[in-house]
């Protein structure tokens, strides 16, 4: 059983699970009725409802961002798309007679998705045809990107009045948020994807040796393309969900900063820099550990200013757990531990 225990405390979800279940104690304490969920007009609230539906958008460019990473790459543009996909849809949706017209909001959310599939072979094409570093390739978009949106909203913040299209940010469906099931939905088709296919084995071994993966015959540079135009689709969704939330589309400062929750959430969750093995259940305790700490902001009562301070401290201290060091003193504690239950059964 301590062996086990052991193995367990090893494992790269452990420390995130941790950190996840103190934020959860800390909210608890500051708020006694942290975990309560109310049904109102059919309908759940509560703390925790808010922290799956304020952290779909992120759980869902981390999963993007999950896959990019495994390639030993990295995507900076997710909050770029996140603003023009949300500048597109407002703007057909003002150019409409009639914004609530379902068929008008379906046509605004898919050229808005279409449009940062465009984004997404953008990347694809500069980082695997061209050849350009990721960070480097990805930080163009995120300087222009902002500037298209712009373009695209004249430089105003274009507010809209559509209830279909709010619901993909506050409406509700049997109960639950849509956002919370758009967010799942793509976990689950990423998930089933990569894990119930080849396409994840080939994906790591990209990540891990590109150039004896495309000796052994792997297509790096289709795969490339995929990753990139799959993270940009993420972040595009994401871009409608935040949007569609506040009904109104600001080129300055929507997705603003969420590429970093998105990066944070993927490296909680064990998903290394480097490239190779990636762990879609972990990015989704990360999206939930970042989310949960804006929550803990607001709970514990923490001064703005120092926000910024508090989560960067929260996420060192799980990285500092998760680092090799940490990793090789609980596999010598292993050891130790198989030793002496060894001799103990020898005496015996």
């Amino acid at each position: 059983m301590t062996a086990a225990l052991a193995r367990f405390v090893s494992n790269r979800l452990f420390w995130p699970l941790v950190m996840l279940v103190v934020l959860f104690l800390i909210n608890v304490v500051a708020f006694p009725g942290f975990f309560t969920i109310t049904m109102r007009d059919g309908n759940l609230y509560g703390s925790l409802i808010d922290i799956l539906r304020n952290g779909a958008p992120t759980l869902i460019i981390a999963v993007g961002m999950t896959l990019v990473i495994a390639t030993r790459g990295i995507d900076l543009s997710v909050g770029a798309v996140c603003a023009i996909s949300g500048a597109v849809a407002c703007s057909i949706l003002l150019g409409a007679s009639n914004p609530a017209d379902p068929g008008v909001v379906a046509v605004a959310v898919l050229t808005a998705i279409a449009v940062g599939l465009v984004c997404g072979l953008w990347n694809g094409f500069l980082v695997s045809v061209l050849g350009i570093q990721p960070i480097i390739a990805t930080l163009i978009l995120m300087t222009a990107g902002r500037g298209i949106a712009m373009l695209i909203t004249e430089g105003q913040i274009l507010t809209v009045n559509s209830p279909p299209f709010k619901v993909l940010g506050a409406g509700f469906w049997f109960g639950i948020p849509v956002a919370v099931y758009i967010g799942a939905t793509v976990f689950l088709i990423a998930a089933a994807l990569t894990r119930r296919s080849a396409l994840g084995m080939l994906i790591e071994s990209v990540g891990i040796n590109p150039e004896a993966s495309r000796q052994a015959g792997v297509r790096a540079r289709v795969l490339l393309f995929a990753v990139y135009t799959f993270c940009a689709l993420c972040a595009a969704v994401a871009g409608l969900i935040l949007t569609a939330n506040t009904m109104a589309a600001d080129a300055n400062n929507a997705g603003l900063f969420i590429e970093l929750d998105a990066i944070l959430a993927v490296v909680i969750g064990g998903t290394s820099l480097a490239g190779g093995r990636y762990s879609l259940t972990g990015t989704l305790i990360g999206a939930l550990v970042i989310q949960t700490l804006v929550t803990t902001v607001y709970t514990v009562g923490i001064p703005p200013i120092a926000t910024m301070v508090f989560k960067a401290a929260v996420v060192t201290i799980v990285c500092l757990l998760q680092s090799p060091t940490t990793n090789e003193a609980f596999r010598g504690f292993r050891r130790r531990l198989a030793l002496r239950s060894g001799k103990g059964v020898a005496a015996a």
